[in-house]
Order: structure tokens, then C-alpha cells, then sequence
């Protein structure tokens, strides 16, 4: 990318979009574009078409969506469906409309199958039923992977769906109903230091296994793809295959032994008690990221010293 290109963030303000936006500026881009939810809503399909027609990007990096973890999923299945693909249509389509050269549009790991084989290859998407707690999140997103395809067969443009596994980091989420599985142990884990607690409840039984990735490393793999010529990307705008990329470290662990870590991290020594009545989700989710490795990319921050810079943002706050 040309160091003068018009990029546009989408949800620059979120975990992903503010991590992409910090890797951009630090890669010494310095036209990017931002808006805040007050400035644009991209429910707004007039509102968006006219932003694109003023603003014509070169680049779009389409974070922007509703997020949450298992709770958030159950209690409002129809704003993750409706919101999210809502989002990513108008946007879609106006980057087509006013010539975008690459978008990148940002997934989640939970489009695969829950019972898929693991690690999970790219090719698994479609090929079993999903995790019923996401299902309506996982739909959107996987539209918008189809999406990003039909353009990309029928217009001829070149945009990339970029699939994270489980995320953490700066300006991430803390709430701790509608927060994901890292924020929320961390946040219950500082605050039981504090009062001095003796015990910390964790939803579920602890077995179940994730990957985590630190989301300034996630940004760095974003901003690696749309740096790389055609010819490096390969059979990534293939007719056949969606222009899909897992991004992720390829190794995890159980629930159990994250709280552990989180535990070690935040200074909490008391007990950890697992309460069974809560759901677990999938059993196993870990990545094959052998596409991106390929191209030539690595995640470079180890857990236990991701979980200790995330733990001094949120003491920040």
C-alpha cells in the first residue's frame, strides 16, 4: 500500500479498530479515515453511501460490528444477525460503488462448525451445523465472507475476509455480562483481589479448550495482507474458494488453565470455582493458520506477556 493511500477504519474505536488504527500509524500511514458511531451510522445505508461518495478510500478495513460473548449472543440473537449484516452490506457494496482497490473484512472463528475437525482449516466453513449460543453472529459474518466472494467473482475486486480466533487486549470489553471469556476473568479476577475474596466463580466447567491472540498482533496480520502483492496472495481470489485467512498463534488451552494464568497475572491467590449450571460453548476451538504462515507472517507476543500488557490497560482505566 502506498504510504499516502486514503484507509478507512471502520470501528476504529473498538479492540480490533483501534489496534489496526495504532498499526497503521505506527507503519507510517498517514491518510486514514475514521468515523464514530455518532459521526456515521453504518446501519444507514443513504448515510454510508454518501460518506463513500465524498470520501472515495483507496483501502477499507471493515471492523465495525456488534460483538459479545456467550450472554450477549443468547439474550440478543436479532440485533447480532440483523445489525451485523446490515453493516457489512451497505459497506460492501458502497466500497464496490465508488472503486475501493482492497477491503478486508473482519470475521470471527466462530463461522466454522462446532464440532469441525481441529486444528480448524479454512475449508471447513459450510461443512457442518454451528455453535447454537452464536449462531446468529456466526450467519452475518459467514454472508459476509460469501459477499466479499460474489464481488470478487462477479466485479473483479479484491476483497479479503480475514478470520481472528478469541482476541484480547487494549480498549477491549469489561463488562461482565456482555464481555468475552479474557476480559471478564481478568476484570473478576482484579476485582476479587481488591475486596479480598477468597474464591472467584468462572461460568462452566473449565474444560473446554481456546486459542488467544493478542490483538496488536491480529492488527499486524491484517495490515500484512492488504500489504502484499497479488502474486503473494496466491489462490486467495480463486473462483472457487472464499478469499479466507485464519489468523491466529495455532495453539491454546483449556478455560481452566487461562483462569490459572489470568489468576498468576492479576495477583489473585484465592480459590477458583467453576459453576457447571453455565453453558460452556464449543468444546475445542484452535486455528490452522498454515495459509498465513505461508505468506511469510507470525504472531509475536506470547500469552502470559499479552494477558500482563492488557492487565496494565485495564488498571489504567
Amino acid at each position: 500500500m502506498d504510504k499516502n493511500a486514503k484507509i478507512y477504519v471502520a470501528g476504529h474505536r473498538g479492540l480490533v479498530g483501534s489496534a489496526l488504527l495504532r498499526r497503521l500509524q505506527a507503519g507510517g500511514y498517514g491518510n486514514l479515515i475514521t468515523r464514530t458511531h455518532a459521526e456515521l451510522e453504518l446501519r444507514d445505508q443513504k448515510a454510508v453511501q454518501a460518506f463513500f461518495a465524498a470520501e472515495k478510500p483507496d483501502y477499507v478495513i471493515l471492523a465495525a460490528a456488534k460483538v459479545g460473548g456467550i450472554h450477549a449472543n443468547n439474550t440478543y440473537p436479532a440485533e447480532f444477525i440483523h445489525d451485523n449484516l446490515v453493516i457489512q452490506s451497505n459497506v460492501i457494496h458502497s466500497a464496490w460503488q465508488n472503486k475501493v482497490e482492497r477491503l478486508l473484512f473482519l470475521g470471527s472463528s466462530c463461522i466454522y462448525p462446532r464440532e469441525c475437525p481441529q486444528p480448524i482449516k479454512e475449508e471447513y466453513l459450510l461443512t457442518g451445523p454451528l455453535e447454537p449460543t452464536n449462531r446468529p453472529y456466526a450467519l452475518a459474518k459467514i454472508a459476509g465472507i460469501e459477499m466479499c466472494h460474489a464481488y470478487n467473482r462477479q466485479y473483479g475486486t479484491r476483497y479479503m475476509a480475514a478470520m481472528p480466533t478469541n482476541l484480547y487486549g487494549p480498549g477491549d470489553n469489561y463488562d461482565l455480562n456482555n464481555s468475552h471469556v479474557m476480559p471478564a476473568l481478568m476484570r473478576k479476577m482484579h476485582e476479587a483481589k481488591q475486596r479480598g475474596d477468597k474464591e472467584v466463580i468462572v461460568w462452566g466447567t473449565g474444560t473446554p479448550k481456546r486459542e488467544f491472540l493478542y490483538s496488536e498482533d491480529m492488527a499486524d496480520a491484517c495490515i500484512y495482507l492488504l500489504e502484499q502483492s497479488e502474486a503473494k496472495l496466491g489462490s486467495l481470489f480463486s473462483d472457487e474458494k472464499p478469499p479466507l485467512v485464519n489468523i491466529g498463534c495455532g495453539e491454546d488451552l483449556t478455560i481452566k488453565e487461562l483462569a490459572e494464568l489470568v489468576a498468576e497475572v492479576v495477583g489473585f491467590t484465592g480459590s477458583l470455582t467453576f459453576d457447571t449450571s453455565k453453558p460452556d460453548g464449543t468444546k475445542r476451538k484452535v486455528m490452522d493458520v498454515s495459509r498465513i504462515r505461508s505468506m511469510g507472517w507470525e504472531p509475536k507476543v506470547a500469552l502470559r506477556n499479552g494477558i500482563a500488557l492488557a492487565y496494565e490497560d485495564f488498571v489504567r482505566r
